[in-house]
């Protein structure tokens, strides 16, 4: 079985009913970044270890019973939600050095869904939509 254009809510099926392991997917997953991400530098802060250890704590809840709507499923989130311990600069290279100090309330609810956090992706500079509006020439649509 190939995961990976999957939706969520078919991975987290497979996860409860036991046909796939949370650390099997999240590997799946993790590998095609490493194998895929060097051209296209999608995915710019990586969080593959604390992923793992999350994700093994998912397998023994859910060998205990436990379900949930995301169980085990593997994802990203864009680089300006805040994750504990991790970067967030929206973009912006004077905030290198930001480190959150919490997750976000949309994080936080993706993790109580069973969601696997494994990364962020990256976004544009103050999470800018340069192709519908630029500071200097305005609208361009």
């Amino acid at each position: 079985m190939n995961p990976t254009f999957l939706p969520a809510w078919r991975l987290a099926e497979l996860v409860r009913g036991g046909a796939i392991g949370c650390v099997e997917l999240l590997d799946h997953f993790i590998a095609r970044v490493e194998a895929l991400d060097g051209k296209t530098n999608a995915v710019v802060v990586r969080d593959f270890e604390r992923a793992r250890e999350q994700a093994r704590e998912l397998e023994r809840l859910r060998a205990a019973g436990h379900t949930a709507p995301l169980l085990g499923v593997p994802m990203t989130v864009k680089e300006s939600f805040g994750v504990a311990g991790l970067h967030s600069t929206w973009g912006f290279e004077e905030h290198r050095n930001h480190v959150a100090h919490e997750d976000a309330l949309a994080v936080k609810r993706l993790k109580a869904a069973g969601a696997v956090i494994f990364g962020k992706t990256n976004v544009p500079v103050g999470l800018q939509d340069w192709q519908s509006y630029n500071p200097i020439y305005g609208t361009t649509n």
